[in-house]
């Protein structure tokens, strides 16, 4: 069976960078893994964590993923069931691929997936987005 994938826009980054850095403070002020919480519950559960990952959507651009580990239930203040993404703290650069706005998240099969650049260090100087864009469409990334 292939994988399956979760792909999420990750609101309010301006890149990679700011993505890990925003988990980080996280991680460090509560004590616990990287997540990320949503009100849908994923009905192909099951699927997802059997090797799947969240591929964040950046400036309308897929360009990173994480490995997803469990989903756990959380109770908001308001007393509504949600789900918690609970998410490798590695995160793998992706090859960019362009993607339009949405909402909540949406299912990616294993074949529609970029594949991995390799894995996001800190500092890491990426290429500009337009130059990175054009090397993935000519197959260089």
């Amino acid at each position: 069976m292939a994988k399956l994938h979760l792909m999420k826009l990750s609101v309010g980054t301006n890149d990679i960078a700011d993505l890990a850095a925003w988990q980080e403070s996280r991680r460090r002020a509560t004590g616990q893994p990287s997540q990320h919480v949503t009100r849908m519950w994923p009905k192909r559960a099951a699927e997802l964590l059997d090797g799947g990952s969240i591929y964040w959507v950046i400036k309308g651009v897929m360009q990173a993923r994480q490995r997803l580990l469990r989903l756990d239930e959380v109770i908001g203040n308001d007393g509504i069931r949600r789900c918690a993404l609970v998410l490798s703290p590695e995160i793998h650069r992706t090859s960019p691929t362009p993607r339009r706005a949405f909402q909540g998240w949406r299912y990616l099969a294993e074949d529609d997936a970029p594949p991995d650049l390799g894995p996001y260090r800190a500092g890491q100087q990426d290429l500009p987005e337009d130059l990175e864009q054009k090397l993935a469409a000519l197959g260089v990334l």
